[in-house]
């Protein structure tokens, strides 16, 4: 079953701490309820962005630097590896 992982905030979503940094979390990831997947940047101040849900990172819904709303989508998780 799949499980969203949604904004709390309003801002703007990276995947990275900081520009050419690895990425929190990717594709294929094992995720627990306080994997960090991103950071909300909303007026300068960076908001880490923790999974809530465990299982599989299974895709990314919105693109690194989207601007946000609360409640949008920003990742799938899974169960299990393929999955759905």
């Amino acid at each position: 079953m799949d499980k969203e992982i949604k904004s709390d905030l309003p801002g703007v979503f990276y995947r990275s701490p900081t520009p050419g940094e690895p990425a929190h979390a990717n594709v294929g990831d094992r995720l627990t309820e306080d994997s960090v997947i991103g950071v909300l940047e909303l007026m300068k101040q960076f908001n880490e962005v923790r999974a809530g849900v465990s299982g599989i990172l299974h895709k990314f819904v919105v693109t690194d630097g989207d601007a946000v709303e609360m409640d949008t989508v920003l990742a799938i998780v899974t169960d299990e590896a393929g999955t759905r």
